[in-house]
């Protein structure tokens, strides 16, 4: 067995709690850099449709809801 194995209950217990208390912030900082990767990726869209309406209107096209989402 290795050195940081557990070798009580109370070992055993306050390894798991360390596991998960680990994995539970990894998780939060991965699900953290997805909310703000969507919140750019929503940002970008909202830019890209009213760049497309701008476009529309420039080229005299009517903007129509069913055209640009």
């Amino acid at each position: 067995m290795a050195d940081n194995d557990p070798k009580t209950p109370q070992d055993l217990s306050d390894f798991a709690e360390s596991l998960l208390k680990n994995l539970q912030e990894k998780f939060q900082t991965l699900s953290d850099q997805l909310t703000q990767r969507m919140e750019e990726m929503g940002s970008s869209i909202d830019e890209l449709q009213k760049d497309v309406a701008d476009l529309m209107t420039q080229a005299g096209i009517e903007n129509r809801d069913d055209v640009v989402h």
